[in-house]
């Protein structure tokens, strides 16, 4: 399992659009819950899945007019 951050910009507080959003919806499409932050979200996927879960993030969020999405990625450690 690897954790997978990552921050849309441009950054609005309390108004995240669709840029933001859609990214979010589209890895729920995709069986991935995400965790909505005030600076970021993140999610949990297979160490497999990770370049098609990043893949999916950027292309939603740059569609929707996101100016640069930073993205982390941290595999699992304990192995």
């Amino acid at each position: 399992m690897a954790r997978i951050d990552f921050t849309i910009e441009p950054f609005v507080e309390g108004q995240p659009g669709a840029h933001v959003t859609e990214p979010i919806a589209v890895l729920a499409s995709l069986g991935i819950t995400a965790e909505f932050g005030a600076f970021g979200s993140s999610c949990d996927a297979d160490e497999e899945d990770i370049p098609n879960v990043v893949a999916a993030v950027l292309k939603s969020a740059f569609t929707h007019g996101a100016t640069r999405v930073n993205v982390e990625v941290v595999g699992d450690t304990t192995t």
